[in-house]
């Protein structure tokens, strides 16, 4: 058999093993949740800075099933990524000159809404258990509310549950192949490659604090075998009328904005004692999105799309619903496309006329981005602005070339029958963009950064006043399931997913002839 088949086969024959490992760290939250913090459990077990049994699981179970060599080779780093390595120190080549590949998933979710997943779904799905009673499935309920589904005699693929789409499938194909990289290592699986894998923390919160917290800690200085050639993101890189499992070369960043109004609280039956900060407050949110409406201010780009920008989440601090409050605070979700920058985008509520209006009127309006001081699970403190740069890798650049031969040869052949519409599997590779955010915005740094020695043969790529290594993911799960009620993940897409991550070491090491 040829590698390609080879991996195929395998990744076919630890399909099972793979959906054990992914219902297992999508239920592990259920031992903890209901229990006190005295009695050790945590209301939050699962979320961003709470992934701890999750990753204790993943990490006994990565030495068990043989997806290291020796148990010196998983472990945690400082911030409570759990990274795991794979090479073959026999292969002839130095660390320094072989490709090093970077497998990034991030292990935390959003909130499970336990009591809606049970009561929407008609008593059939739970977060954490998945499908607990089929014959109670209201499966009109799911087809309304899920982007897509595929054939209802297609269900017995799908895997229900918090965090199967977003994006703990990735992070169980990341497993996966690389027991299957090990197995294959006689074969040249991982001739010439160094591939360090990542479970990621706190993303969901923070997007992209795992990688950030290398780009700040571990790159300056670190030795060429320490460097990323390339990143492959298991983000879901499924779409629900594209196709799944993309191949996906660039995403827009994102930034949080922030608004304080202060004005004078008072007696709300005299309100002319007072300065009202939600009703100048509400005349800001309005304007901004008049503003975005019209596009006034916002950038496009011919791959990524244009900027958005939209509320996102407020807080009011009153004395009671008969007063005028003392202070509105909220925060807009600003989306960056290329050719946008922070500081521009900052600038630009600054400007509007009803921010203006307030501080004329006495209200001091603040304008700011906040920081993100929570602390991992492992205690590390970030403290990084809530600032995430978007990307793009060339199409043209040798690692999106190598994932597109890679998918033609270990996927493409072995998808088998599919009706090639919405959601489905494809035979041929499809390169595309993520509408949402993944953990790639922790990588860019300043072009004018030089802690980080980056030899010009791992050809980082530069744009927009930043650099980072060339980047693109693929992994199962469609973008418009997840944070849903009723998420799920198809164990076919998992099935191939692995089978790229196990495949495309090899094929980026040694590029077709000229």
């Amino acid at each position: 058999m040829t590698l390609d088949e080879r991996i195929a086969r395998l990744a076919s024959q630890y399909r099972p093993l793979a959906a054990e490992l992914l219902r297992e760290v999508v239920r592990i939250p259920a031992d903890h949740v209901d229990r006190s913090p005295e009695d050790g459990g945590d209301p939050r077990s699962g979320l961003s800075n709470h992934e701890g049994p999750r990753l204790e699981y993943l990490k006994r179970r990565i030495v068990e099933i043989g997806a290291v060599r020796s148990e010196g080779d998983v472990g945690f780093d400082r911030y409570g990524n759990l990274v795991w390595s794979v090479q073959d120190p026999d292969d002839g080549i130095a660390p320094r000159d072989k490709r090093v590949i970077y497998l990034d998933g991030h292990s935390d979710t959003v909130r499970a809404l336990r009591t809606e997943w049970r009561t929407k779904t008609g008593g059939g799905l739970d977060p954490y258990d998945g499908l607990v009673d089929e014959s109670r499935l209201d499966r009109a309920f799911l087809q309304g509310e899920l982007g897509y589904l595929p054939d209802e005699g297609e269900w017995e693929n799908l895997l229900f549950g918090r965090g199967s789409a977003d994006q703990l499938g990735g992070v169980i194909a990341q497993v996966v192949a690389t027991k299957i990289l090990l197995e294959l290592r006689p074969q040249g699986a991982l001739r010439g490659a160094i591939v360090r894998s990542y479970a990621t923390v706190s993303e969901e919160d923070n997007d992209g604090g795992g990688p950030l917290y290398l780009s700040r800690e571990v790159f300056p200085g670190a030795p060429a075998q320490m460097l990323p050639d390339v990143v492959i993101l298991t983000e879901g890189t499924g779409d629900s009328k594209k196709g799944a499992l993309g191949i996906y070369r660039g995403q827009r960043g994102r930034m949080q904005i922030e608004v304080r109004v202060t004005g004078r609280s008072c007696h709300g039956s005299m309100p002319w004692e007072g300065r009202n900060p939600l009703e100048h407050g509400g005349a800001i949110l309005a304007e901004a999105a008049l503003r975005y409406d019209r596009r006034e201010g916002f950038a496009d780009h011919p791959f990524l799309g244009h900027g958005t920008r939209t509320a996102s989440f407020a807080t009011l601090e009153t004395p009671s619903d008969c007063a005028v409050p003392e202070r509105f605070t909220f925060r807009f979700d600003r989306r960056l496309t290329v050719g946008e920058t922070p500081e521009k985008a900052l600038a630009d509520v600054e400007a509007l006329d009803a921010v203006r209006a307030a501080r004329q009127a006495g209200l001091w309006v603040q304008v700011l981005v906040p920081t993100y001081a929570d602390p991992t699970w492992t205690g590390y403190v970030l403290g990084n602005p809530q600032i995430y740069m978007g990307w793009v890798t060339p199409e043209d650049h040798e690692a999106i070339r190598a994932a597109v031969r890679t998918y033609g040869g270990v996927v493409g052949p072995f998808v088998g029958t599919s009706s090639e519409s919405g959601g489905a599997l494809r035979q041929s590779p499809r390169v595309d963009r993520w509408i949402f955010s993944t953990d790639g915005v922790g990588f860019p740094v300043p072009e004018q950064d030089r802690t980080i020695a980056v030899p010009d043969r791992k050809r980082w790529v530069t744009s927009g006043g930043y650099k980072h290594p060339a980047m693109f993911g693929i992994g199962p799960g469609i973008e418009q399931n997840t944070h849903k009620i009723g998420e799920c993940v198809d164990l076919r897409e998992l099935q191939h997913a692995i089978a790229f991550l196990a495949r495309f070491p090899s094929v980026f090491v040694s590029p077709p002839a000229a």
